[in-house]
This record gives C-alpha cells, sequence and structure tokens, in this order.
C-alpha cells in the first residue's frame, strides 16, 4: 500500500506546507488537507460462486478505507481474470464488469487517496505472470525497508511498473528459488520489514498473511453456500456482516492461511514477535461496526468519550459531535459528563472529491460545503465540541468559527485521543511532523489558534484503557514518536528528498 520515490511523489510524509503567516504555520485554504488519510482495505474469498460479486459487496463495505481506486481478480482454476480502476467502488464493478471476473476465488483492494501517486498503474491487486504462473497481491500496511529492497532488485535486474511497495513482494516472489508457491510467499515474507496484511490468489489457491506484530488488522470468517464452506478474509469484520459471513478470528501475526481445494491450513511463516496494532483502527479508522484487533470499536470510541469527559470536564449545556467519526466519542462524552447530546452539525455525505469553488471568495468554503451548523440546537449554548482527532488544526478552526457564527455561547474543544506528534510509518497516510501542529505547539498555541474557549485531548493511559490495551500490544507511535521498528533509514530519506527538492 506504501510509496517509493520514482517519477510520482515520494509516499512517505512530503506533503509541503504552505505559507499562511498565522503563528500556527497553516494555510487557511478551503481544499487543503488536514487531518488522516485512509488506509487501503483488503478482501479475498475461496470457494463461492459468486466470488467477484462478493468482494465487490465486501469492498462496498470497506470503500470508507480509500476512496481513490479499487480493483477484484478472480480465478476459475485456469487462470486469473483482474479489473482495477480509478474511482469509488460503484463506480468500477457494474453488472458486465463482475460478468467477466468468473471464478469461486477472488481477492479485492480499495486504496487510499494520497497526494500523488494518484494513477492507475498504483492501483491493486497487482498482477503479474511468473515462473510461479499468474500471481495477483492485495496488500494493507507500509513495509520500512521496500526502498532498500527494491534498489537492490533494481540492481540485479528487475523491471518496476509502479511506485507501490507492494509490487516489492511479487519480484521478491518471482525471483526466489522455492518451487513451491508457499515457500516462494514465506521466503519473501521474511525479507519485510514494517506492516502488511496482504492476499495473493493463483489459479488454484488464496494465501493470506499477516506481519509478525500485526500492525494492521485482518479478520477471516466463513460463509456456507449449498451445505459448503466458503472462507472469507476482510480487513473489517463489517464486510463480513453485509455478505451473511460468520467471523471466525482474526489471522494472527506471523500466520499465513491458506486456502485450496483440499480445504484451510493455517501456520506460521515466522515468529510473532510483541504486538503492535495500531490504536487509530479504534480512535478513528475502522467503521464503528466493526470488530478489530478482537475488539468492537463501538465500545473503544464511547469508552475514549466517557474517558475524556472524566479527565476533562467543562461546565456546558450541550454536547456536538464532528460528524461521522466524533459520533461515538460525544456519545460517550455525553453519558459521561451527563448533557445531553444533540447532532448541531450535519454533514452533507454527498460532496464529490472535487467541486466547483464560486469566483466570489467565501470563507470556509470547503467546511461549509461538508458540515452545516443547525442554528437553534446551538444558539445561546455552552457548546462541548467533539472530534476524533486534530492534525494540523485548520479544519477544527473553521469549525469553532462556524459554531461561533451560528451563536454558540462559548465552544470547547475536546479531543478523543492524545496530541498527534509524529507521522506515520506504517501505512497511515499522515503529514509531516513540522505539519503536525501538536508537536511544533503547546496546547495553550493550539487552544488560541483554533480559536475554543478550551481544548483538551485524552490522555495517552486513558487511550489505553479504552481499547483495553492490558499488555502493551498497541501501537502509540504517532502520539509518542517511539516506533517498534527502525525507521532511521525511512526518515533519512525524507530528509534526502527535501534537500534535492
Amino acid at each position: 500500500m506504501g510509496f517509493l520515490p520514482g517519477k510520482d511523489a515520494l509516499r512517505l510524509m512530503t506533503h509541503r506546507r504552505k505559507d499562511s503567516g498565522d503563528p500556527a504555520g497553516h494555510s487557511d485554504g478551503a481544499t487543503e488537507f488536514d487531518g488522516f488519510r485512509e488506509e487501503c482495505g483488503v478482501f479475498a474469498i475461496h470457494g463461492h460462486p459468486e466470488a467477484a460479486n462478493l468482494a465487490y459487496l465486501g469492498l462496498y463495505a470497506l470503500q470508507h478505507r480509500g476512496q481513490e481506486s479499487a480493483g477484484i481478480c478472480s480465478s476459475d482454476g485456469d487462470r486469473l481474470y483482474c479489473t482495477k480502476e480509478k474511482g469509488l467502488v460503484a463506480e468500477i464493478f457494474t453488472k458486465r464488469v463482475l460478468k467477466d471476473l468468473p471464478g469461486k476465488m477472488a481477492i479485492g483492494h480499495t486504496r487510499y487517496s494520497t497526494a500523488g501517486q494518484s494513477n492507475k498503474l498504483n492501483a491493486q491487486p497487482f498482477i503479474v505472470g511468473c515462473n510461479k504462473g499468474q500471481l495477483a497481491l492485495a496488500h494493507n500496511g507500509n513495509l520500512t525497508n521496500a526502498i532498500e529492497v527494491r534498489n537492490e532488485l533494481e540492481m540485479s535486474g528487475s523491471i518496476f511498473n509502479a511506485t507501490s511497495d507492494t509490487e516489492v513482494i511479487l519480484h521478491l516472489m518471482a525471483r526466489s528459488r522455492e518451487p513451491n508457491l508457499k515457500h516462494a510467499l514465506r521466503e519473501s515474507l521474511l525479507r519485510l520489514e514494517g506492516a502488511f496484511s496482504l492476499a495473493l490468489i493463483a489459479k488454484d489457491r488464496l494465501i493470506v498473511a499477516r506481519d509478525q506484530r500485526g500492525f494492521r488488522p485482518m479478520a477471516f470468517g466463513k460463509l456456507k453456500h449449498n451445505g459448503h464452506d466458503a472462507y472469507v478474509f476482510a480487513s473489517e469484520t463489517c464486510a463480513f456482516d453485509l455478505i451473511g459471513a460468520t467471523y471466525i478470528d482474526d489471522v494472527h501475526p506471523g500466520e499465513m492461511v491458506l486456502v485450496s481445494e483440499d480445504g484451510l491450513v493455517r501456520e506460521p511463516f515466522a515468529p510473532a514477535l510483541p504486538a503492535a496494532h495500531c490504536v487509530f483502527e479504534h480512535v478513528y479508522f475502522s467503521r464503528p461496526d466493526s470488530l478489530v484487533f478482537g475488539r468492537p470499536v463501538e465500545d473503544s470510541r464511547q469508552m475514549l468519550g466517557r474517558l475524556l469527559a472524566r479527565e476533562s470536564h467543562v461546565p456546558a449545556d450541550v454536547v456536538v459531535p464532528v460528524p461521522d467519526s466524533g459520533v461515538s466519542a460525544a456519545i460517550g462524552y455525553a453519558a459521561g459528563a451527563e448533557l445531553p447530546f444533540r447532532m448541531g452539525l450535519i454533514r452533507n455525505h454527498y460532496v464529490g472529491r472535487t467541486f466547483i469553488e464560486p469566483k466570489q471568495s467565501i470563507r470556509d468554503f470547503g467546511v461549509k460545503l461538508k458540515l452545516n451548523p443547525v442554528r437553534h440546537l446551538i444558539e445561546g449554548q455552552r457548546v462541548v465540541l467533539v472530534d476524533d482527532s486534530l492534525v494540523r488544526g485548520t479544519t477544527s478552526r473553521k469549525i469553532v468559527r462556524m459554531m461561533r457564527k451560528a451563536g454558540a455561547k462559548e465552544v470547547h474543544l475536546r479531543i478523543s485521543c492524545p496530541p498527534t506528534m509524529s507521522p506515520c510509518y506504517y501505512g497511515v497516510d499522515t503529514p509531516d511532523k513540522d505539519e503536525l501542529i501538536a508537536a511544533n505547539h503547546n496546547i495553550e498555541s493550539i487552544r488560541c489558534y483554533t480559536e475554543a474557549d478550551s481544548l483538551a485531548y485524552l490522555s495517552i493511559e486513558g487511550l489505553r484503557q479504552a481499547v483495553q490495551d492490558r499488555n502493551g500490544g498497541y501501537c502509540y507511535s504517532c502520539y509518542t514518536g517511539r516506533y517498534p521498528t527502525d525507521v532511521v533509514g525511512i526518515e533519512q530519506l525524507v530528509a534526502d528528498h527535501r534537500r534535492k527538492g
């Protein structure tokens, strides 16, 4: 899912800050990205005559994890068939397209949106023909040593078509001297560092694997069809709910699951390392109706809000979420603070990826297009405004202004996670550290910038409690700057890239 430097812009945290003259160093432009970009969604199914149709539905459920491109690859037992395009799942996979994806086995991928890199070549699944036969691969995560491995492969003659680190895995497999597909994949995975939850399809089998620390989620389940079991895998269990599949378990860190006509086999490809599940899956990324890392996301988010209310109580009249991702935490906050919960902001769900801004400048146009306050719920009220994160702060400032213009007496901004201090190198497209407002300013400075009456974040201890992390099994690197793997090479690469302009 991650990207490598090349003819396109560097994937790894190289969004450039715009000159704006404000004390936080942020632009107030309407279309500037202010937040975390989604990750990727992976879906796989084996043993169902409508595999491609079910993969389409699975991707539909995972669309929130990426809106730039999507793809499905199926197998009829003799060969692979693949369709992938830029766009949304429903736009790409018409009835005619799905009809051309036959077979009882399929993998699918929906890709996150990012600055640059937005060409069709980077859409997944990747499909190749090599000495192991036809192979297709879909991947969620980011390989922290992909640049090093790619350079090594290129020096020995490999030719890459895209800038995605996912392609590195296929090249490693193609060059493996292991004739057995499973052994070739295991050998390749042992070369990788970082985060990956992936699905590999050959003409007669499906293999799903997850990195040794389990950064990214991967669940598997079962679907009955005419008395037979079809096996399904997905980044989130909400995809199972849509197609009527039953959740069985997570693919374990360091585990490989092989599915063929002979059945399903689970085996480790390497020993599990200390777990580092991405805590932001529970804070923001995953759908609240999903079970992720064995825990209901909705439970975590409401607990985030309850603990936030306990840690940062303020006299107020009403709790208002920033929709949609702030809703669950706001419900929890309202319950914990014993305040009324109100949908005082309404989100326009039909805003496309691009829009035409009027020639006459409208202040905060981009946010107004997406959100609109309900004046009669806000006017004269002391409002607790709950959001899931605060990255650059530009959007938060616009929303606070919007609430005041709608008549709010006070606006108290509450963030249901700790301050975001560092970029992520494991599959989340975060801004560079220079653009993370909490990495460069204290809370009072951020409060002044957002123009809120008060500002408070959830503590790290509160976050751990909310996700029930009793054994240190989550990754908090975006909040602490302490990474579970070596990222020195990546940081140096980003610095070198900037120096070269």
